[in-house]
């Protein structure tokens, strides 16, 4: 791998982690920060089986290696201009770093039948859309993010992804705390002082310190200690962080297992992985350390909450078949047999609930639907289920998310599928031509056959109905198809 331009570390960061790791672990640390860091991605499973191998084939011409603990884990060779690829913004992939992705390997051996999961910190996505896909059919998953900015990314990532048993809030650990929500598993990525992205975030050097760090090492506990109550009893708890110092992560998933009342979960790993254990005790946990591991600076620990208490979804499944409470949106869904039930049983698969929020209308899965009535009154849920579209006046105007979900039914839509620059023009929200003959009315456009969004074709032209917040901001135009294959 080539060097990347000098970067100069703080004293006291240099000092601490060579006496933290010893000088020949630091050595290869300090050698891996001067390297250039891995491109890699990961495969939606649920979308990346509709390409054939002939279209994979036509996907690119690079070559890719599997992650080791990541099934759907892709290395590439170089870093296209992922921006424009249209199967980017279809949600057949994401763009993350291999370390990252380890949290479906903990899934995968810890989680063997359908759960709650709920993802605290999720802001842009990653860690959660690798958690749907690890996770058993019939688990639901909740993600949040505190910050409303990156909250809206997070909630653009999931729609992409296209599964329908996800939720998506805007709160903070005490607010989950209050709605009295209880998980089987609670993964907590949380926001430290971002040593494992000094090589590609060069902000992340300027804003080190030894003061960001014990501010972000209780923090930390802050936020374990509020959601805790949340986590059932014998429920997992995932920890993790992107920085490498003992204070933000051995000393502090020590202190939840002492003060909390926890036990830490050995994860099987192979050699080949070359992931480093604890630097101060014998306790199994998980460092990722540029250089030595292909990828980025990621601490993860598993913890086990004391006790034994039933299954949250098993809970949640018995409390709804008890209730006897009329729910509003199944009474509002009733009420509307001339247009939104009608258009829901035509335009998905699988058992829904309408549920109007403001001008928006979300399809919720049947069988948690009072789930969603109680995230609804406690907190800012601001994504749920499908998006189905926007009320206009008597119409309802299908929403994108509508078109990225793998619940869309396959006959819902006239479709056109079109060449790579119309894509790229339709994802600026520009005007496209469409073929002689297209169906007047909603329109569903297609790449390689991979769904991107809706037109309403209205014979002379066509009103592009792609989301304006996912547009393609850049005026650029490739001189060749940018894609990826894996």
């Amino acid at each position: 791998m080539k060097k990347v331009k000098e970067m100069t570390l703080a004293k006291d960061f240099v000092d601490y982690t060579r006496e933290l790791m010893g000088d020949a672990l630091y050595k290869v640390l300090e050698d891996g920060l001067h390297q250039d860091p891995p491109i890699s991605i990961r495969i939606n499973p649920l979308k990346a089986s509709r390409l054939g191998e002939n279209d994979i084939a036509k996907s690119g011409e690079q070559t890719t290696e599997v992650v080791g603990w990541c099934h759907e884990g892709r290395y590439l060779p170089t870093r296209p201009n992922f921006t424009f690829d249209p199967l980017l913004h279809a949600g057949l992939y994401y763009v993350q770093e291999a370390s990252s992705m380890f949290v479906s390997q903990v899934l995968s051996q810890l989680v063997d039948e359908p759960v709650m999961m709920l993802d605290l910190c999720a802001a842009p996505g990653g860690k959660t859309t690798a958690a749907r896909s690890a996770l058993p059919e019939g688990s639901i998953l909740m993600c949040n993010e505190p910050m409303k900015m990156r909250a809206s990314i997070l909630a653009e990532n999931m729609e992409k992804f296209g599964h329908s048993d996800v939720l998506v809030t805007n709160n903070f650990a005490k607010d989950y705390k209050a709605a009295g929500l209880l998980f089987d598993v609670i993964l907590t990525d949380v926001p430290c002082s971002g040593e494992g992205m000094f090589r590609k975030d060069e902000g992340a050097i300027a804003e080190w310190s030894t003061q960001n760090v014990e501010q972000c090492a209780m923090l930390q506990r802050s936020i374990v200690e509020n959601i805790w109550p949340c986590l059932r009893e014998g429920g997992l708890l995932i920890y993790s962080t992107c920085t490498f110092n003992a204070h933000e992560d051995e000393e502090n998933v020590n202190w939840i297992a002492k003060q909390l009342g926890a036990e830490f979960v050995e994860i099987e790993t192979q050699p080949e992985w070359n992931i480093t254990g604890s630097l101060i005790d014998n306790h199994p946990v998980y460092r990722f350390i540029p250089g030595k591991s292909r990828g980025e600076g990621l601490f993860v620990a598993v913890l086990r909450k004391h006790g034994e208490g039933r299954s949250a979804l098993e809970m949640l499944s018995t409390n709804t078949g008890k209730s006897n409470k009329k729910n509003r949106h199944e009474a509002r869904d009733k009420q509307s047999s001339g247009d939104i039930k009608k258009l829901k049983n035509q335009w998905l698969q699988g058992d829904f609930i309408v549920a109007e929020q403001q001008d928006n209308v979300f399809a919720i899965p049947a069988v948690w639907h009072q789930f969603y009535e109680k995230v609804y009154s406690k907190l800012h849920l601001i994504h749920v289920g499908v998006k189905m579209g926007t009320r206009k006046g008597r119409d309802i105007v299908p929403n994108t998310s509508l078109a990225l979900s793998v619940a869309l039914k396959a006959g819902a839509f006239p479709r056109i599928d079109v060449d790579y620059y119309t894509a790229i023009n339709y994802l600026r929200k520009e005007a496209i031509l469409l073929p002689d003959g297209t169906p007047r009315g909603i329109v569903l456009i297609t790449y390689r056959n991979q769904p991107l969004g809706f037109v309403k074709n209205i014979g002379n032209r066509a009103n592009n109905l792609y989301t304006a917040e996912w547009k393609i901001k850049s005026t650029y135009l490739p001189k060749e198809v940018t894609s990826v294959s894996w």
